[in-house]
């Protein structure tokens, strides 16, 4: 059984195409946000009871995040724990720092808090949108996930080209990118002459090595990323236990 999620929602193309794909490996169950829920992180409900509406056979769409689709589907929805978790096909890149904020990314963590093999599939922003390929690329780790195993606490983050298939050059094995955003806050002022602000920020700084995942996805390679969930700097200890007996 494989479970199928995204933060774009149940009705996003990219996640109708990944589940369809996927059914020729294993049953495909699909429990997504009953809309768009894109940059909103692990955030989780907790001031509200969560809905499930089902829609098809083996998809639920729930009002909630990421996430909660994921604990509501282990805890209460699927028959048993899935053996894979698939979060996508997002449309738009997950490369670099995007990792901390990504809804796609969030649910593939927290498949992997709960012990299930799990990555995040992100194809490079269009449109048009080439989720052919994208969902090729997932059937192929999805089977070589389930044939050699994840290692406990790693999920994969994966970056797809937004080209047809045969212009893909290949896999590689990637790193975050290191580049930083701006931080951007635009300032309006609504008809009572009140402000209010759009945020954003664009790429500042540049990872120019090369097997970062921004740079692979460049080369019209699919970047393949191993993330770990303890952020603990484990180098660090030492030295901090050092400073804080100064």
């Amino acid at each position: 059984m494989i479970l199928v999620t995204n933060d774009d929602g149940i009705e996003s193309p990219g996640l109708t195409a990944l589940a369809r794909a996927l059914e020729s490996i294993d049953k495909v169950y699909v429990v997504a946000p009953d809309r768009e829920r894109s940059a909103i992180g692990m955030a989780i409900t907790l001031d509200k009871p969560l809905r499930a509406a089902q829609v098809d056979g083996r998809a639920w769409a729930i009002d909630g995040t990421p996430v909660d689709c994921v604990d509501l589907a282990v805890s209460a929805l699927l028959p048993k724990s899935p053996r894979l978790l698939v979060s996508g096909v997002n449309h738009g890149q997950n490369l670099g720092q995007d990792i901390h904020f990504s809804g796609t990314v969030a649910a593939a963590k927290k498949g992997t808090f709960l012990g299930i093999p799990s990555m995040a599939v992100s194809l490079i922003s269009g449109p048009p949108y080439h989720y052919e390929t994208a969902t090729s690329v997932a059937c192929r780790l999805a089977r070589l996930i389930l044939a050699k195993g994840l290692t406990t606490g790693i999920l994969l983050n994966v970056n797809v080209p937004n080209c047809p298939a045969s212009m893909i050059e290949g896999y590689e094995a990637a790193r975050q990118d290191l580049g930083t955003y701006s931080a951007t806050a635009i300032k309006r002022e609504d008809r009572l002459g009140k402000p209010y602000y759009w945020i954003g920020g664009d790429r500042a700084q540049v990872d120019e090595r090369d097997d970062s995942d921004l740079n692979i996805v460049k080369r019209r390679c699919v970047s393949v990323t191993p993330v770990q969930l303890d952020f603990t700097a484990h180098h660090e200890i030492e030295p901090l236990k050092q400073w804080l007996e100064d």
